[in-house]
């Protein structure tokens, strides 16, 4: 049994900034967990998120409990809250950089046995929390992140089983005016598109790991969960 495992640890969004860095490879005793690679780099970078309640961990793009112990070759990743067939299917999921289509996403899950389909579009908007906003800044951990849009999809299937779902989210900058996410979701009739797409959307910006960054007149804030972090 190895006396020392390496691991690749991952940092995003205001983690990142704080650390200096996005990667980092690190050597730790055998038997070490999620809440000993934190302390570790912690030590080497002391500016890092003090507050563990306000990170989440990951451990090989899944949301892992902080006593979970990593093996040798593990990515680790830490993170700040989120800004979220006839039968069920999920039929698209993507991050992309380039501006989004909500006709393309209705589209994508629309068939003849559809009677509904409930869109929602996410637009980016001139203020926030009082502030004159003129652009955003998005950032993604990608590989978990169409995982987790895939994860969501499925959960849908199982609620509402003749559902399909689409989902597409912006990264990058965006001005004001362009869709930052769309969710369309299809079914057989109006009350269930219109509930499994909400609850879509409600899951998306709880558990996908996507972050926003406010430009505003006084500076830049890091948006997680229901609070803005100043960059």
């Amino acid at each position: 049994m190895p006396v020392a495992i390496a691991v690749r640890a991952r940092l995003f969004a205001r983690l990142r900034e704080q650390a200096g860095t996005e990667t980092e490879m690190l050597e730790l005793p055998a038997g070490s967990t999620l809440a000993d690679v934190y302390q570790a780099l912690q030590q080497k970078h002391p500016a890092l998120e003090s507050d563990r309640s306000a990170v989440r961990a990951a451990l090989n793009q899944e949301f892992g409990d902080w006593n979970a112990k990593v093996a040798d070759g593990d990515e680790v990743a830490f993170i700040p809250p989120v800004s979220g067939g006839a039968h069920g299917v999920g039929v698209l999921f993507e991050l992309t950089a380039d501006p989004l289509d909500a006709r393309r996403l209705e589209a994508a899950v629309s068939h003849k046995s559809a009677g509904a389909i409930c869109t929602f579009t996410g637009v980016v908007r001139d203020t926030s929390r009082g502030r004159s906003v003129t652009h955003l800044d998005y950032e993604a951990y990608a590989e978990m992140a169409t995982a987790q849009m895939r994860r969501i999809g499925d959960e849908i299937a199982e609620q509402w089983p003749e559902a399909r779902v689409a989902m597409a989210h912006r990264t990058g900058r965006l001005e004001i005016g362009e869709a930052s996410v769309v969710v369309s979701v299809s079914c057989p009739h109006r009350a269930e598109a219109i509930a499994a797409c909400r609850w879509g959307i409600d899951r998306l910006k709880e558990s996908v790991p996507i972050w926003k960054k406010e430009h505003a007149a006084d500076g830049t804030y890091w948006i997680e969960g229901d609070e803005a972090k100043r960059a």
